[in-house]
């Protein structure tokens, strides 16, 4: 990163762009969503001597913004190789790996479920973080640039099988990412107003936002990323009394600790060491949510085990119900792909994101259970280099 930093620095924005660019394809939306408060500007040498960090997150976006509304071109397809590779899913992994193929001279044929491609930068990152438009375009800027073929609307499983996909191809990438929104598995989580965290973002950044309507209270369930990505968009959208609830300590949460302290600054409240057991309401719509207070068992000597603690019912009042527990896994869409092996719902992949099935690769959150933006394109970059090699071994 130093290097782009003394570009700009030197007023030379075109080097710049192009040595964020050569590094990661994605760096418009990777400076946009990734936490650089514990990762690049975190770690600035900065801190050492009482100063502040350099804002590497917002250089990065002012190179390439610059580019992008300049339309510098500065990566071309190589010499056709004849080679065809699959990609299942568009978003960051895929994209990256795609672009890096078609570097190589390999046809990229990429397969999206969705009508519009970016993968969760474009529905699953909240708005004040990224718009699905930026995504969108940054998404298109890679596929128009490099001749990558994106076929969307098509399910596979539905549309396609995975041996059409293997048959018709030389090798297959899986960059899908993960499933639905995990549920809570209690009673009244079909009840009207009783979103899942990724639900409620995109329907928010495709134009759907009336779910909002009336609501003046409303309950985010879970600790991670995106349940304080839908407690800090609930908040910049205008609902006053937002909480968070969360089973364990506010300083158990696996989300970043700059994320609640933003939230608690903007408004959010927390309700901690509670348990939901039973959404509330009537006449179909949620108007509470039931929960038991928990406390860590003593008798388990890593702390993660909770017990309910008698008599510590509540039930805390609202119209909006948002789930932000994780996502489902992809296992049972997976399990019909020959010889892929899978360990706890996700493809088993080495150092290159090669499986079990030499054919077949994977990357991106489908593969490391839920990482950020540049994991994704390290990993998408990782496996079109393998599949090179691959198919390079295949026809020599």
């Amino acid at each position: 990163m130093p290097g782009f930093i003394r570009q700009i620095a030197t007023d030379d924005l075109r080097g710049a762009a192009r040595t964020i660019l050569e590094a990661n394809i994605l760096g418009g939306s990777c400076a946009r969503v990734c936490p650089v408060e514990v990762l690049c500007a975190g770690r600035c040498v900065f801190h050492h001597e009482g100063l502040p960090p350099i804002a590497i997150g917002r250089l990065q976006r002012h190179a390439t913004d610059a580019a992008e509304r300049a339309g510098w071109r500065f990566f071309e397809p190589g010499p056709p190789t004849g080679r065809r590779v699959a990609l299942v899913g568009a978003g960051p992994a895929s994209l990256a790996c795609a672009h890096e193929l078609r570097r190589s001279g390999h046809e990229a044929v990429i397969y999206e479920k969705r009508a519009l491609p970016g993968g969760l930068n474009t529905t699953g990152v909240a708005p004040y973080k990224i718009d699905a438009a930026t995504a969108v375009a940054e998404a298109a800027r890679v596929v128009g640039q490099m001749g990558v073929e994106v076929r969307a609307g098509v399910d596979v499983g539905v549309d396609v099988t995975w041996q059409e996909l293997l048959d018709g191809h030389d090798a297959l990438f899986l960059g899908l990412g993960l499933g639905d929104d995990s549920r809570l598995g209690i009673e009244g989580e079909h009840r009207r107003g009783v979103y899942g965290g990724l639900q409620l973002i995109e329907r928010w950044k495709t134009g759907g936002d009336d779910a909002l309507d009336g609501v003046e209270r409303a309950l985010v369930v879970g600790g991670g990323n995106t349940a304080l990505d839908v407690v800090r968009e609930l908040l910049a959208l205008g609902v006053p009394d937002v909480t968070l609830v969360y089973r364990r300590a506010a300083a158990d949460m696996p989300g970043y600790r700059h994320e609640w302290e933003h939230a608690v600054q903007e408004g959010a409240k927390g309700a901690f060491g509670l348990r939901p057991v039973r959404l509330v309401g009537a006449n179909g719509r949620v108007a509470g949510l039931a929960c038991v207070g928990t406390a860590p068992d003593p008798d388990d000597p890593r702390g993660r085990r909770l017990l309910d603690l008698p008599g510590s019912g509540t039930v805390l009042s609202a119209q909006l119900v948002v789930v932000a527990t994780g996502q489902a896994g992809q296992e049972q869409l997976l399990t019909g792909l020959p010889g892929v092996e899978l360990e706890r719902g996700r493809p088993v992949v080495d150092a290159w994101q090669q499986t079990s099935n030499p054919k077949v690769f994977a990357g991106g959150d489908l593969a490391n259970g839920g990482k950020e933006v540049v994991n994704a394109v390290a990993e998408g970059r990782t496996a079109a280099a393998a599949i090179d090699a691959y198919l390079s071994e295949e026809g020599s």
